[in-house]
């Protein structure tokens, strides 16, 4: 299907959309052998997507994978729960987060390990050949006992079994600060810092370059989609060997779903290990419905719906806004944007948003707003504020908006198909 062909969809009527989506959903239930399964979120999207299933195909037995991040919003987390007992019943699983395997280092005491071994001229214990690092863990083995006795006491140790949070991500990896396409490289903070100042990697190419540049004051990354959401769903569904699974995408929500559908349509065949040769099918019934679509669905037939929606919060030029989209309340992939997640946030969700800035966010926002050349004697006064990020007169989101050249930057933060450096060339393990 062409861009064409879509913007044509896109513009057809309601009942029309409900009739493809039924289509689609019926081609999914004809190529399932195993297990259906619809990917809950919580959302406005995922609930309509729910509600055509139960209303055409009552008779098709369909289990219920609500992702919880550990990061959503309270009202979006009852209200799931709550659908999901009254609707799913038995059928309705909530996944959860991988743990560590043994005890690590937070980033700062990983960074004063390199620091040590830089000093002690003992570096090249770690590194690779090409000056990447070997792995987390062999750096983290050269700290005497004496250092991790010091990290303990200083809380600077993630102790054996402490789950992968996203709080345990931005520590480790970054937080996820701008689009997919502003997030090159797939690994932790401290095999990055080792890429940069000692790999023999280099690169001519100037966007590259500049990344690099940001990347050194700045550490950002989209880890926490995969850590949070990918692997735990995708570890349920091979616990209830699902061979279908239905999720509530939309054409219209970003250029990169656009182009999936485009190539791809409403059910498309990949792999996974627990089905063995048989194939694994992901279908997307709602791709040519809009916001607007789903609305009206929802007043047409009733559907229930999270309460996150019907918050409201005015801006400065006293303009009231609603929190648009369900997800994560930590992202901040879309900060350059008018309205963003954050500056919702801070609205809405004053007590969430005080414990991201306190976490470490505030410092990397003003890291990245210096590294991309934005740091003016304008936003140098607005850092300086002892409200800074967590509040003041100054709507510093917009100020920085003007400031960042977004052309480098995608429309939207879309986990889907990433397009990422691998973890591996890095140092990265595969268990970390």
């Amino acid at each position: 299907m062409s861009f064409q062909d879509i913007a044509i969809e896109l513009k057809k009527p309601l009942d029309y959309k409900i009739g493809k989506s039924i289509e689609a959903i019926g081609s999914g239930f004809a190529v399932n052998k195993h297990t259906a399964a619809i990917a809950f979120s919580g959302g406005k999207d995922s609930t309509v997507l729910w509600h055509l299933i139960r209303t055409y195909f009552p008779e098709k037995l369909v289990e219920i994978i609500y992702g919880n991040t550990g990061v959503e919003f309270p009202e979006s987390l009852h209200f799931a729960r709550k659908i999901g007992k009254e609707w799913g019943g038995e059928h309705f699983h909530e996944t959860k987060l991988s743990r560590t395997n043994e005890e690590g280092l937070k980033y700062k005491a990983q960074r004063e390990v390199l620091d040590w071994l830089i000093q002690e001229g003992r570096i090249g214990e770690v590194l690779k050949a090409d000056g990447k690092l070997k792995s987390t863990r062999t750096l983290e083995s050269k700290a005497t006992l004496e250092m991790w006795e010091d990290f303990r006491t200083r809380k600077l140790i993630w102790p054996k079994d402490t789950p992968m949070s996203y709080w345990w991500c931005c520590d480790q990896y970054g937080f996820p600060i701008l689009g997919k396409a502003a997030s090159k490289l797939d690994a932790r903070r401290i095999n990055i810092d080792c890429f940069l100042r000692f790999s023999e990697s280099a690169s001519n190419k100037e966007e590259l370059l500049q990344y690099y540049d940001v990347l050194k004051e700045c550490k950002f990354s989209q880890h926490c989609c995969k850590l949070l959401k990918k692997d735990p769903s995708e570890r349920m569904q091979a616990e209830l060997d699902v061979d279908v699974i239905f999720k509530g995408l939309m054409a219209s929500e970003s250029r990169t779903r656009r182009t999936n559908f485009a190539t791809r349509g409403y059910l498309y065949k990949s792999h996974r290990d627990h089905l063995g040769d048989d194939p694994f099918y992901h279908c997307n019934p709602l791709q040519i419905w809009t916001d607007d679509d789903i609305w009206e669905y929802i007043r047409l037939f009733d559907v229930p719906y999270a309460p996150l929606y019907d918050i409201t919060w005015t801006d400065s030029k006293g303009i009231e806004h609603k929190i648009p989209r369900n997800g994560c309340f930590g992202c901040a992939t879309d900060i350059l944007f008018r309205d963003n997640h954050l500056e919702a946030l801070r609205h809405t969700h004053p007590s969430q948003y005080k414990a991201l800035m306190n976490y470490g966010m505030d410092e990397q926002l003003k890291k990245l707003f210096y590294a991309r050349g934005s740091g003016t004697d304008t936003i140098k006064g607005v850092f300086e504020d002892p409200e800074g990020f967590l509040g003041g007169q100054i709507n510093l989101f917009d100020l920085v908006r003007e400031k960042i050249d977004r052309r480098s930057i995608d429309d939207e933060y879309d986990p889907e198909f990433p397009d990422k450096v691998s973890r591996e060339c890095l140092g990265e393990e595969d268990n970390p």
